[in-house]
């Protein structure tokens, strides 16, 4: 897919009426729901945030609409092309293509320093000059001293800012966050989050941003709240 369908000026992530239900426990019978019809827009260079207690489906519906999960009902569309219409394989390739990803647990491969894990999503895309621009990202985010460093030699924060240079590499159209500062402490979660706000300005990237903390989500354009698996936005219910 072209990078430059996403300059259009229609929604960058179209989610419609998105559902999902996973089976009750054993005895109950029936089916428990996650997210009950979601639905709602995102515009290119926009930041989200996604609010609510745990358990509301936050991350399920990030992992819908990164489409690593499908759902039991509606649509997400990318740049007008439907996640769930495509083969798995040709998801995963949209994803790599199209997506970076910030996880509360890092998602840094243990056997890799941190220059092979930032480099490793640019080698598999076939992108050219894989290691120095692997190089030029882990110095922007300050580690150009840790690059031969493998995660467990490394902090926390430190493990978030290869994460992040990971995530930023490829030229991601849309940025994933899954509570990213979840694993760190306070001072050094505000110094991700200025990061990752900085290099999203920076490279005008679209931002879905899910926490349970409301500071951090204030400083995002717009912010959607969820509870009970159900969306909604200054408490207008997505239902209606």
């Amino acid at each position: 897919m072209d990078r430059t369908m996403l300059s259009n000026s229609g929604p960058v992530i179209e989610v419609t009426g998105l559902s999902k239900s996973v089976p009750a426990r054993e005895g109950q019978g029936g089916e428990l729901p996650i997210l009950k019809d979601i639905t709602f827009s995102v515009q290119a260079g926009e930041s989200v945030a996604i609010v609510g207690a745990s358990g509301s489906g936050k991350s399920t519906l990030l992992g819908l609409v990164a489409g690593l999960d499908v759902p039991t009902g509606g649509s997400v569309q990318l740049a007008g092309q439907s996640l769930f219409a495509l083969s798995e394989d040709a998801r995963a390739q949209l994803r790599g293509a199209q997506m970076g990803f910030v996880f509360q647990s890092f998602q840094l491969l243990p056997a890799l320093t941190a220059l092979d894990n930032v480099m490793l999503p640019l080698e598999l895309a076939g992108q050219p000059k894989a290691e120095a621009t692997a190089r030029d990202w882990l110095k922007r985010v300050g580690l150009e001293g840790r690059t031969g460093h493998y995660p467990k030699h490394l902090s926390g924060g430190e493990q978030q800012r290869v994460a992040l240079a990971r995530a930023f590499a490829p030229s991601p159209a849309v940025l994933l966050a899954d509570e990213p500062t979840g694993n760190l402490d306070a001072e050094t979660g505000a110094a991700i989050i200025e990061l990752i706000f900085d290099l999203n300005r920076e490279r005008g990237t679209t931002l879905i941003l899910v926490t349970h903390d409301d500071a951090l989500a204030s400083r995002c354009d717009r912010v959607l709240h969820m509870q009970g698996g159900v969306l909604s936005e200054a408490g207008v219910s997505a239902e209606l």
